[in-house]
């Protein structure tokens, strides 16, 4: 028996079932809308008074995939009264049966985008401690995994033989992993970086390429968002290649700069000035106390300079530039104090008298006594 029956006439008996197949679907609507706003409703607030949240991201993922789950539903159950639609047709049965298919994979989907939200949790509940960069990237694993699933269920429903399609796949091997050598390059450049884990989301990390706060990390590549805004996409085997520096990871932050003051500073001043700025970093709380140097350095062209090498606690660079100006502002108090001079390159010029310049030209050879 054929799907469709244009041939036939349409008899009073047909409009009366054409009139019960649209009043199931309407009637299946109106359901779909109550159940949205109520039921699930109703069953998303029992779901946040229990202990775990479990429930409340199952609700959550399917809270659309059900809306089309009463669709559906009003459809098959219309097509029994519909006079133009076989209800034992193959392909009708095949296209409902994918389609209750794609709607479990609807929700598991969604459910898998929040996996990261769950990751966390049981993370923060357990002793698992999966790393953050880590739980974006299983989170889209499982989500490719559900599609791949999804789709050869889909394929069998069909008729499709999933296995010789694989078969296939497999003789195309070689040529696949030759035309996809940079896809497959970088996804092994994600696995090095999680198994490494130079870096975790959040981290602010530089490189030869870019500097900036890393955001995501993917298949094939790793968000950066630079101090400008922008964001960067880089190349996990890129990445992976080349040398990363995570300032997150500092305990401490350096201040390293010389002070130059004038050649005509006496020695117990300057003396007094460096020790005065030794006993200010070590008393400084903001400074940290293992590594300190004030030392008087160099004779530089213009000044002699005092090596001030240090570093602060904090790693925020909010934070370390605020420890900075009041140290700075520390040592100009100490050398209006002691009225020593900050240096600035100076040129001393030697001007002979006229008498001195007519000797020279009259006797260029001749040895001044």
């Amino acid at each position: 028996m054929d799907w469709f029956f244009w041939e036939r006439i349409i008899t009073y008996e047909d409009l009366v079932e054409i009139g019960i197949a649209v009043g199931i679907i309407l009637v299946f609507l109106l359901l779909r809308k109550f159940f949205t706003v109520y039921v699930f409703k109703f069953l998303k607030k029992i779901a946040k008074k229990t202990r775990t949240e479990l429930l409340d991201y199952i609700f959550d993922a399917y809270e659309r995939p059900f809306r089309w789950f009463f669709i559906i539903i009003g459809i098959y159950a219309a097509a029994f009264y519909f006079p133009y639609i076989d209800q034992e047709n193959e392909l009708f049965r095949q296209l409902i049966q994918a389609s209750f298919i794609i709607i479990i994979t609807w929700g598991i989907f969604n459910l898998a985008s929040g996996s990261s939200l769950m990751l966390m949790k049981i993370n923060d509940k357990t002793s698992l401690e999966i790393d953050e960069i880590l739980i974006p990237f299983l989170s889209k694993a499982i989500r490719f995994v559900v599609v791949a699933i999804s789709l050869s269920i889909v394929l069998q429903v069909f008729g499709y033989d999933v296995s010789g399609f694989v078969a296939g796949l497999g003789l195309g091997g070689l040529a696949f992993a030759l035309a996809a050598q940079e896809v497959i390059k970088n996804l092994f450049g994600g696995v090095v970086i999680i198994t490494e884990k130079p870096f975790s989301i959040g981290d602010w990390i530089a490189t030869p390429s870019v500097e900036g706060t890393v955001e995501d990390i993917n298949f094939r590549s790793t968000l950066i968002r630079t101090f400008s805004e922008s964001l960067v996409t880089i190349p996990n085997s890129t990445l992976s290649n080349e040398p990363i520096t995570n300032w997150s990871e500092m305990g401490k932050r350096r201040i390293y700069f010389n002070l130059g003051v004038e050649y005509r500073t006496p020695k117990d001043k300057l003396e007094t000035v460096v020790q005065r700025i030794r006993d200010l970093l070590e008393n400084h709380e903001g400074v940290h106390p293992e590594t300190i140097f004030v030392r008087f350095d160099q004779y530089n062209d213009s000044s002699l300079n005092i090596m001030l090498y240090f570093f602060t606690k904090t790693t925020v660079w909010a934070e370390y530039l605020e420890v900075k100006e009041e140290i700075n502002f520390k040592i100009m108090e100490i050398l209006n104090e002691e009225e020593v001079s900050i240096a600035f390159p100076t040129r001393t010029l030697y001007l002979d008298t006229e008498e001195d310049a007519a000797s020279r030209l009259a006797s260029p050879f001749k040895r001044k006594e």
